[in-house]
C-alpha cells in the first residue's frame, strides 16, 4: 500500500474533549475517528490492527474446536425476560427501541440468551454435546461512563464464546482450555507477562468468576497480586472471607492498577433451566446443559496495548499486530515525496 493513497492524516494535537491516552494517540495517528463519547470509527490503519488481533484470537478459538458464527444484534424482549435480564433495574446497559408495530426490542450487549435459545433447535440428545461457538460482533452498551477512550465504549467489537457441555466435569475441562487459550492470545499480542487471571464476583451464578487483568496505568480497576502463588484478586471482592478461601494473606499481596482484557463465566445449568435447554441421557431423562461464557473485548484490548506500548514519539505496536511490518521511504527521484508500505 502507498502512503500517498491513504486518505487519513496525522494531527499535531488531540481533540480537546479527549482525555484518554489511547484515544488521543490513535486519533492523532489517524487510526480512529471519534463520533461521540464512547463511539469511535476505525479507519484503515486501525482496522488492520483489529483484524490482526481477531485473527490471533480466531486461531486460538479454532484450536480448542470452537465454531465461528455471527448472531443478530437485535434482541427479543421476551427472551431476556425469562432470565430476568430485561428490566433496567437488573441490567442498566440496554439500548432499547420499538419496531413500527410497537414490538419492543433491545440491541445486543451480550448473547447468552439468544444463543442458548437457538441451541434448542440443535441439542436434544447427549450425542449432540459438547458444542462450542464464538463470534466477533459489535456490541452496544449504554455505559454511564465513557471516558477511557476505546477501553470503555458504548459501541465496541467483542469476541464472545459460549460452551454447552454435558456435565460439570466436561464443562470444567473446557473452561480450563479457554484459560490457556486466552493466555496464548495475550502472549501473542504482547501483554502476556503483565496479564493475570483474577478472581472476581460470580454474581448470582457462582462464587467467583474470572477476569483477565492487564497492568496498565490507564486502567479503571485495582487488583491484588500474590506473584509467588500466581493469584490475583479484584479489589471489589477483597475481604477476609475471600482471603481465607483462597489461602492468601493481605500482607503478601501487591496492589496494581489494571485494565480488564477478558472474562470467563460459569453459568452452571441455571440459564439452561430458565430457557429450557435440555438433552436426553441414555435413560431418556431430561438433563439441563452446562453453559459457560467467555469474552474478550477486541477494541478494548487494542486500547490497552496502546496504553502500554507508547512513548513520547507515539505508538510502538508489537510486531504481531502492527498495521504494516515495514515502512519504506524513497529518498531520491521524482517520487521521493511518496512512501510505500
Amino acid at each position: 500500500m502507498k502512503q500517498s493513497q491513504l486518505f487519513t492524516k496525522t494531527r499535531r494535537e488531540a481533540p480537546k474533549d479527549e482525555v484518554s491516552k489511547n484515544a488521543e494517540l490513535l486519533i492523532r495517528a489517524g487510526y480512529i475517528h471519534k463520533e461521540m463519547a464512547g463511539v469511535y470509527a476505525y479507519l484503515p490503519l486501525g482496522l488492520r490492527v483489529i483484524e490482526k488481533i481477531k485473527n490471533i484470537i480466531r486461531e486460538e478459538m479454532n484450536a480448542i474446536e470452537s465454531q465461528e458464527i455471527i448472531m443478530t444484534a437485535i434482541q427479543r424482549k421476551e427472551l431476556w425476560e425469562k432470565t430476568d435480564r430485561w428490566n433496567d433495574r437488573d441490567v442498566d446497559v440496554w439500548f432499547k427501541s420499538k419496531l413500527k408495530n410497537d414490538t419492543e426490542i433491545g440491541f445486543g450487549w451480550s448473547h447468552e440468551e439468544p444463543i442458548t435459545d437457538m441451541m434448542r433447535n440443535f441439542v436434544t440428545s447427549f450425542r449432540d454435546l459438547p458444542v462450542y461457538v464464538y463470534q466477533f460482533q459489535t456490541k452496544l452498551r449504554n455505559e454511564l461512563r465513557a471516558k477511557s477512550g476505546i477501553m470503555r465504549g458504548r459501541e465496541f467489537v467483542m469476541k464472545d464464546l459460549y460452551s454447552y457441555s454435558l456435565d460439570e466435569k466436561s464443562h470444567q475441562e473446557f473452561y480450563d482450555k479457554v484459560i490457556q487459550a486466552y493466555f496464548n492470545v495475550y502472549k501473542r499480542v504482547g501483554v502476556g507477562e503483565d496479564t493475570f487471571i483474577t478472581f472476581a464476583s460470580g454474581g448470582a451464578f457462582t462464587e467467583f468468576s474470572h477476569e483477565f487483568q492487564t497492568i496498565a496505568e490507564g486502567g479503571e480497576d485495582y487488583i491484588y497480586i500474590n506473584r509467588e502463588k500466581n493469584i490475583a484478586i479484584n479489589e471489589e471482592i477483597l475481604n477476609d472471607e475471600t482471603l481465607q478461601k483462597l489461602g492468601v494473606k493481605k500482607d503478601d499481596l501487591e496492589k496494581v492498577k489494571t485494565a480488564e482484557v477478558g472474562n470467563i463465566f460459569n453459568f452452571g445449568t441455571k440459564k439452561s433451566e430458565q430457557l429450557e435447554l435440555f438433552y436426553n441421557d441414555n435413560s431418556g431423562n431430561k438433563i439441563p446443559v452446562w453453559l459457560g461464557s467467555y469474552g474478550i473485548g477486541i477494541t478494548r484490548l487494542m486500547g490497552v496495548i496502546v496504553e502500554k506500548f507508547s512513548d513520547e514519539k507515539g505508538i510502538v505496536w508489537p510486531s504481531s499486530i502492527s498495521p504494516f511490518k515495514i515502512h519504506l521511504i524513497l529518498l531520491v527521484g521524482k517520487d521521493s515525496t511518496k512512501a510505500k508500505d
